[in-house]
């Protein structure tokens, strides 16, 4: 593997942290995903690159080369912590040092899957929420009492500091910050090219379908379902006839799978629709309110204030730059 630092001043600088004894499938995540992000114009919207404390980093039988000094790390928008192999043993204060002092600046630091150990192990997490795999959840815990580690989420977003969960997790992770840094427009894009789903979000259980894997079909014919009918009045009975079981059991068995209701699971979605059309077309507030099935422009704004923290009319003019169509 290589990378090539290219630097463009429009474009978002990402840096992944390339390490001796990196774990190559969380380094693979996001050198993959993020280049893929594209403006309307097909532009490339981040900058992608490694940094680490040697110019060529070995895991395994991979050797990755031209990897930035760790100075690099300076003149990022974003650095990526990988798990690493050695994640319990990692002993590198230099790393650790810079870290710390690139968070000072105001930098955003994301870990993906064991490389929350390695943002651990910094001290910025005292205090935070955080997650990592689940199996390295309690352990953790132990070794850092004061981080407030969770294992039933996907990824947990601090604002300045993100940690994913295990592995494939960690694709929800950047696709979360590509949607955050650009809008869903774009993530969305992202996502069909990965043939993955955007609609999984951070509270949703990580260990999905680990106890009941035949339970997956019915649920994801079901939640496609809903996402060809969120312009209609949609109720839990209404859900439950449909997927052909009875309210108590449909809940029982989405809160298993999602780790959340049918009706928040649509409420997301709904939201995400949105997002999204806000972004790609002309609609009014009003009009996007009804395809949505908030009822009306009052609903859409409460939901936008609620779950995005913002208004529709702000999410547009931050995002609608970047769509790629006009309807």
């Amino acid at each position: 593997m290589s990378a090539v630092i290219c630097r463009q001043s429009d474009r978002h600088r990402l840096a992944i942290l390339a390490v001796d004894e990196v774990v190559l499938f969380d380094l693979a995540i996001p050198q993959q995903m993020f280049p893929m992000a594209r403006s309307s114009e097909g532009t490339a919207l981040y900058e992608v690159f490694f940094c680490g404390p040697k110019p060529i980093a070995r895991s395994g039988a991979v050797t990755i080369n031209e990897v930035a000094p760790l100075s690099e790390l300076f003149y990022a928008d974003t650095v990526i912590i990988p798990g690493n192999l050695q994640m319990l043993e990692f002993h590198q204060p230099q790393v650790i040092e810079v870290l710390q002092q690139v968070a000072a600046q105001g930098i955003r630091l994301a870990s993906i899957c064991t490389g929350a150990a390695i943002l651990a192990a910094t001290g910025l997490l005292n205090g935070l929420r955080a997650t990592t795999h689940w199996t390295l959840v309690e352990t953790l815990a132990q070794c850092y009492p004061a981080i407030k580690m969770e294992s039933d989420v996907l990824f947990v977003d601090n604002g300045q500091l993100l940690t994913s969960a295990g592995l494939a997790a960690g694709q929800d992770l950047c696709l979360h910050m590509i949607s955050r840094d650009f809008g869903v427009q774009v993530a969305e894009k992202v996502a069909d090219m990965l043939v993955m789903p955007l609609a999984r979000q951070g509270s949703q259980a990580q260990q999905l379908y680990r106890h009941n894997e035949h339970a997956a079909s019915p649920l994801q014919d079901l939640q496609l379902w809903m996402l060809d009918q969120l312009h209609q009045p949609l109720t839990l009975k209404t859900l439950a006839q449909r997927a052909c079981i009875s309210q108590r059991s449909l809940s029982r068995r989405f809160h298993e799978q999602t780790g959340i209701s049918p009706m928040a699971w649509l409420y997301g979605a709904r939201v995400r629709r949105a997002q999204s059309l806000l972004e790609s077309s002309r609609m009014s507030v009003e009009q996007i309110a009804a395809a949505c099935g908030f009822g009306s422009a009052a609903g859409l704004r409460e939901a936008f204030r609620r779950e995005v923290g913002s208004s529709p009319s702000a999410w547009r003019k931050t995002y609608s730059a970047l769509a790629t169509t006009d309807s």
